[in-house]
């Protein structure tokens, strides 16, 4: 098969990583790719919303499935694309249609899901910058801490937790009145506050059948401790020590199966990853948000782990047979650390030459921001470079990852010396 990775994060490198080891493979492309998948793939400097530059390369190239990384193309309907063009509807898309991916585009819609379904969630309300005074009198009726929700996508960013009922309503007016985040929140979703520990569970669905993937946990938080900013992610651990057998039963029955069975019902079609943001409250499994697509960096935690074909489940996603095959997972844990730019998650330089990365041993260093610019390595983005490792516990797999992060070096390199701290 001819695959096309679109996308330039750590997911896709690690995408592209486990795809290249199948024997079904035969070329691989990622676009537009970044300095780790040009080691394995061909790079195409294609923009991933640049529907007309895809089918052109899809079509040039004999692509025969495009596997999406991020959401952007999703909720714009690169699915639906494929499908309603006579030259395209043979390759499969792995990811679901715009319909179903409203799921991550709307926070409202995917509350309104999660109600109509009876799947374990926060109470909340939505509110538009016609409703602020409600939006300001509801806020009152919680306890503290607030949590507000940019109903669009704001990049990881769209979400606000703060203690004081002042600064809250100040928040409220900000995204609403004053557009913080854009069109994101041009509406705005007020839910209660679930106290508890976080955790992610990814499904691949071929809209009908199920396989459930490794549970991973990632650490938001730029600080140590958990403190200070939200990131895309500063590190994750897999598996989730406190997700027991008892508690990922609850998770499958009461979260997972009405899941599927809810996009049945709703007519959503849905081929691809869904990544259930979940809280833990007391021992109970509650939905804090949908993605349309496999996190980052949980990727790079959970598809080390597979020991199944990957591009034989893809398939298998693509055809409707997931019920068909066994998925083989590794017993050993994984853990990965995210090297990011200075700066990160506000204002940081870019071209950092990135040193030390042949050093690196028993881990995998997954690329995220990094491209190549005159025959070096050099930093691109925020999250730069994910090191992840195997071990038979965590504190192993995180021990060997911290030992390889010294080897490497940019400019103003950060990274959470905690990640695993509170397991």
């Amino acid at each position: 098969m001819n695959i096309l990775i679109l996308g330039s994060g750590g997911r896709e490198h690690t995408f592209a990583w486990k795809i290249a080891q199948s024997p079904r493979c035969k070329n691989l492309y990622v676009a537009p790719g970044n300095s780790g998948t040009s080691k394995i793939a061909t790079n195409v400097n294609i923009s991933v919303t640049d529907f007309e530059a895809i089918k052109e390369l899809a079509l040039q190239k004999a692509i025969d499935m495009v596997v999406v990384g991020p959401e952007d193309p999703l909720v714009q309907g690169i699915h639906d694309f494929f499908l309603n063009d006579e030259a395209l509807k043979h390759i499969a898309v792995i990811g679901p249609q715009k319909a179903a991916a409203t799921l991550e585009g709307s926070k409202e819609f995917a509350k309104e899901f999660l109600f109509r379904h009876n799947i374990p969630t926060a109470a909340y309300e939505s509110f538009t910058p016609e409703t602020v005074e409600k939006g300001y009198a509801f806020l009152e009726t919680l306890n503290p801490p607030y949590v507000l929700k940019a109903d669009g996508l704001a990049a990881g960013k769209g979400v606000v937790i703060l203690n004081d009922l002042d600064k809250a309503k100040a928040e409220l007016k900000s995204m609403l009145v004053d557009a913080k985040f854009g069109q994101a929140s041009t509406k705005v979703v007020i839910e209660e506050f679930l106290d508890g520990i976080e955790l992610s569970c990814f499904v691949l669905t071929d809209g009908e059948n199920y396989k459930i993937l490794p549970t991973a946990k990632d650490y938001k938080r730029i600080g140590e401790g958990d403190t200070g900013l939200n990131t895309g992610g500063m590190g994750a651990v897999s598996p989730v020590p406190f997700a027991t057998d008892e508690f990922l039963s609850k998770i499958e029955e009461r979260i997972v199966k009405p899941t599927i069975e809810g996009f049945q019902k709703d007519k959503l079609p849905y081929v691809g990853f869904v990544f259930i943001g979940l809280i833990k409250v007391g021992n109970d499994p509650k939905v804090i948000e949908y993605n349309v697509r496999m996190g980052d960096p949980e990727t790079e935690v959970v598809l080390p782990r597979l020991k199944s074909d990957f591009v034989e489940i893809l398939q298998a996603m693509a055809k409707g047979t997931l019920d068909k095959i066994n998925i083989e997972i590794d017993k050993r844990a994984a853990t990965t650390i995210m090297l990011v730019s200075g700066g990160y998650p506000e204002a940081y330089e870019k071209g950092k030459e990135i040193s030390g990365i042949e050093n690196i041993q028993d881990s995998i260093p997954f690329h995220a921001g990094a491209t190549i610019k005159d025959g070096k390595v050099v930093t691109s983005g925020g999250r730069v470079m994910a090191i992840t490792s195997y071990g038979d516990s965590y504190q192993e797999a995180i021990k060997k990852s911290y030992q390889n992060i010294e080897k490497l070096h940019f400019d103003k390199m950060y990274f959470r010396k905690d990640i695993g701290f509170d397991l």
